[in-house]
């Protein structure tokens, strides 16, 4: 099986797509055979044909220069932008973990390195009907260890705390945080990082800034 990471975040919008195709860009341009992986990807759009484009798929392939065809990155793509336990209740098409297993698995025999992305914050539901399914549950299912990517803002020590000790409190391995949206220069981000830091226990492994196109690790 490939080795790889799974990139998760303290809420919706905090830049995982983004950091996830500056992981997969480096990786590449290091000459890994890497892919991109997303479990259930919601508020995309059809092309000319109808069919639905996994948007974040495509930012990553597009900003990576990777060929892994969209096709082998995201098993449930869904049009609305809804969280994936309710878009899927709409649209009538439930995640199913032995699907995200096989498709996953297919991956890892073709690619020596998966960048895995979940959706939305670490509590996020993926489905909730007779079956109950979260992104904790597909990070153990896919094996993978955890970098946790936070804004480097206000709010982000509380948010990355609570995140950091649910991961752990699950068991999973947390191998970093990467803070993005970071300004040198501003007090509150350069203090951010020392108390994020200093409470979690847990390496900042990046400061990216905004508009970044490379990241440091």
């Amino acid at each position: 099986m490939s080795k790889g990471i799974f990139i998760t975040g303290t809420g919706t919008d905090v830049g995982k797509t983004y950091i996830a195709g500056l992981l997969v860009k480096k990786l590449y341009e290091q000459g890994i055979n890497v892919a991109y992986f997303k479990t259930a990807m919601s508020g995309n759009k059809r092309d000319t044909n109808g069919k639905l484009i996994p948007g974040d798929a495509l930012h990553v392939k597009t900003v990576s220069g990777i060929a892994q065809p969209l096709d082998e990155m995201c098993p449930y793509v869904y049009e609305q932008a809804f969280s994936p336990h309710l878009v899927s209740k709409i649209e009538d098409l439930p995640v199913e973990l032995n699907k995200v297993a096989e498709f996953y698995k297919k991956i890892c025999q073709k690619y020596d390195f998966v960048v895995a992305e979940g959706s939305g914050g670490i509590v996020c539901p993926i489905r909730y009907d007779y079956r109950k399914i979260f992104l904790v549950d597909i990070i153990k299912l896919l094996g993978l260890p955890c970098i946790i990517v936070a804004d480097a803002g206000l709010g982000t020590i509380n948010n990355t705390v609570l995140t950091c000790e649910y991961i752990k409190k699950q068991g999973l391995d947390v191998k970093g945080i990467i803070l993005n949206n970071f300004d040198e220069n501003n007090m509150m981000h350069r203090d951010n990082k020392i108390m994020c830091e200093e409470i979690t226990g847990i390496s900042i492994i990046a400061c990216v800034e905004k508009d970044c196109t490379n990241i440091k690790i």
